[in-house]
């Protein structure tokens, strides 16, 4: 007899995207009042940032908190400088990418690993996965937190998690095909990967038994150029997901897959403009900033992301909207003769070109002036209809150079693509 998961009934998880505003602020402010009295006689980190806080009495108040910036949570040793409780009540050790610096432990009781699971049913209901998929991880499983948490939330579920760590592309695409894997978890950078190695040895993907993929780790799943790609490759619906060590899985597809949703039944949301710490208006870009209302252990109370996005008013689910997910990095703008370009933007239009194989764009200085050259594998060898795309689309001229195939790096988390030099 099958035994299906409590977590598998998404009835109560429905029912809270349904609540109006009011209803769903009611239940943040209670749950964050209750984080707070819980860490605060604890939490030294946020004992000297909050001084002497009481409960708060509307959400309106917590705008007067100060900001929690990553640079605050880096210490000299190797973890996170928010902990609550002492290292030996934590069981979960897993560390940031160091992308941008330094990488980050950041640890996990047994009660903030549950409440991973809990959150990530969230992007599991969007992709619709049941007891009877498997689920194929297509990741190394190091100390990344994103490999670990997804395949503990599908196994939580009473799906099948099937990992593929320690093979290569090849490997990973004869044991999707071996184990009849209906769904793939990768970032989209190696959801391109993997098709690109198929397309090489012969593989057809769309008649293989992936139906959905998930994707995470970089911008791209709700980029509407790159989520045709790496459909079409693979004849499967793309259902993007956003999230991050520090902070936890907070964001999930729409229905319309135009966007993330953010979960805001475990995390409060806000948008402010990077330079004025102030909110931004509907439809406005700003940088995400966000309270989580779960994770005592490790928590974070007005984190500023760094991640570029706009919020909206979605017509049906009441969880708050980013239309276009993460359209990136706040600190990645780069200023080109006036015109302000961010990588994705760039991505957009390179991914638009099915010959475009592959491609990096490199920023440097000319004087007091930045510049940009783009590098780019196309089977077409024409660089002149990208340079004329980008110059619409952006309007923007840029140096685009043909590079020789294959010679452009490979990437099997996340990709970079952008490398700064100014």
């Amino acid at each position: 007899m099958v035994q299906h998961s409590p977590l598998a009934d998404r009835t109560l998880r429905d029912e809270i995207q349904s609540l109006s505003r009011e209803a769903l602020e009611c239940i943040q402010l209670e749950k964050l009042n209750k984080l707070l009295g819980r860490i605060l006689p604890a939490n030294s980190f946020y004992q000297n940032k909050f001084g002497n806080l009481n409960a708060l009495s509307n959400l309106a108040q917590l705008s007067d908190l100060p900001f929690t910036t990553k640079s605050e949570l880096l210490s000299e040793g190797l973890f996170a400088n928010n902990l609550t409780w002492p290292k030996d009540q934590y069981v979960r050790f897993h560390r940031t990418s160091g992308t941008r610096g330094k990488p980050m432990a950041v640890l996990d009781t047994a009660e903030d690993w549950t409440w991973w699971m809990e959150v990530w049913q969230y992007v599991l209901d969007a992709a619709e996965l049941t007891s009877e998929d498997r689920a194929f991880l297509a990741f190394s499983f190091g100390p990344f937190i994103g490999f670990w948490s997804a395949h503990d939330a599908i196994v939580a579920r009473g799906a099948m998690s099937v990992p593929g760590g320690g093979l290569s592309t090849l490997g990973r695409l004869d044991l999707i095909t071996a184990s009849q894997a209906t769904v793939l978890l990768c970032t989209p950078t190696y959801a391109l990967r993997l098709a690109e190695v198929a397309t090489e040895n012969n593989i057809d993907l769309p008649s293989s038994s992936v139906t959905r993929i998930i994707v995470a780790g970089e911008p791209g799943g709700s980029i509407p150029s790159i989520r045709t790609r790496i459909e079409q490759a693979w004849g499967a619906r793309l259902i993007d997901h956003a999230g991050a060590s520090e902070i936890g899985p907070w964001g999930f597809a729409d229905a319309t897959q135009t966007g993330l949703h953010v979960c805001e039944a475990e995390f409060i949301a806000e948008v402010i403009d990077s330079k004025t710490g102030q909110a931004v208006t509907d439809g406005e870009a700003g940088e995400l900033v966000l309270t989580c209302l779960g994770r005592p252990g490790s928590p974070l109370i007005r984190y500023r992301t760094g991640d570029r996005v706009i919020p909206t008013i979605p017509e049906s689910n009441n969880f708050l909207l980013l239309k276009g997910g993460v359209l990136g990095r706040e600190d990645d703008m780069i200023v080109i003769r006036g015109v302000n370009v961010f990588p994705s933007a760039l991505e957009e239009i390179l991914r638009s070109f099915q010959d475009v194989v592959e491609y990096r764009i490199t920023a440097s200085k000319e004087g007091e002036m930045d510049s940009l050259t783009i590098e780019v594998e196309d089977r077409a060898g024409n660089v002149e209809r990208i340079k004329e795309a980008i110059e619409v689309g952006l309007g923007l001229r840029v140096q685009v150079i043909l590079a020789e195939a294959n010679t452009l790096p490979r990437f099997e988390a996340k990709g970079r693509r952008f490398i700064d030099n100014r």
